[in-house]
């Protein structure tokens, strides 16, 4: 049976939407999520156009948009933080000692040995660096589970709702998954011998001393921050730029 025409022009409309919703749910960028609801927002012409609104028409090629626009944001972002430098030269990124921490390191520095400190940092981000590189089949696995109704009820929802979904659903499950690959990155790049570096002159500071804490899951924790913050950045991108629209179903759910 035809479906009305109400009916195809919603399906239309919410099928070009999902490959949006999908990395928009990766990360922070998806406050603009809201207006593509709406087929005569600006955000939807622009981003759409007549070509793109019309392209995706049956929940198939919606499944299919979603994996596809997944699979392309994920790879550019963990092949983007995973290169040397990644976390390190990206103020946006880079990982700092924990606060706890903070005094100790300020009271090294203060006389003069900031080296260990300088190190420690360092290797907390090249740990970041390292784990990355293991990040697309954990991230891939964690939103496999997202389904056509879901995309629907996020588009239904707050201008957050996308976020609130996502990282409601799968944070959990990543950090569980990925704190194993941080802590082996972090043996395999030296940042235990790091610690007891920073660690051993401290002890011999008066009144100074370095709380216990979990650093393993510090690193981890910001490790999948920053690469929530850059899926959110090539999720804007696929939506913006043609240019990055590099295959043929992104192109037919996003416009050439």
């Amino acid at each position: 049976m035809t479906p009305p025409r109400r009916a195809r022009t919603t399906l239309r409309t919410c099928a070009a939407a999902g490959v949006a919703i999908a990395l928009a749910g990766l990360a922070a960028a998806c406050a603009e999520l809201g207006p593509l609801a709406d087929a005569t927002s600006p955000i939807f012409d622009a981003v759409l156009g007549p070509a793109g609104a019309g392209a995706a028409s049956d929940e198939r090629t919606v499944a299919d948009g979603l994996r596809e626009a997944l699979r392309v944001g994920s790879e550019r972002s963990v092949a983007r933080v995973s290169q040397p430098g990644g976390f390190a030269s990206n103020p946006l990124l880079r990982i700092a000692l924990p606060d706890e921490w903070t005094r100790a390191a300020n009271a090294l520095r203060g006389v003069g040995l900031g080296k260990p400190v300088d190190d420690l940092e360092a290797g907390m981000n090249r740990a970041a660096e390292t784990a990355s590189a293991e990040a697309t089949a954990v991230l891939w696995d964690a939103v496999r589970g997202i389904t056509i109704q879901d995309a629907f009820a996020i588009l239904r929802g707050s201008d957050d709702a996308a976020t609130t979904y996502f990282r409601g659903r799968t944070e959990t499950t990543l950090r569980a998954r990925f704190e194993p690959v941080v802590t082996s990155a972090m043996q395999k790049v030296g940042v235990y011998q790091a610690v007891r570096d920073f660690t051993a002159p401290i002890e011999r500071l008066p009144l100074v001393s370095v709380p216990s804490l979990d650093l393993e899951a510090h690193v981890t924790q910001r490790t999948l921050d920053g690469l929530y913050r850059t899926l959110a950045l090539e999720e804007a991108k696929i939506r913006r730029d043609p240019a990055a629209r590099t295959t043929e179903l992104l192109r037919r759910v996003f416009g050439s």
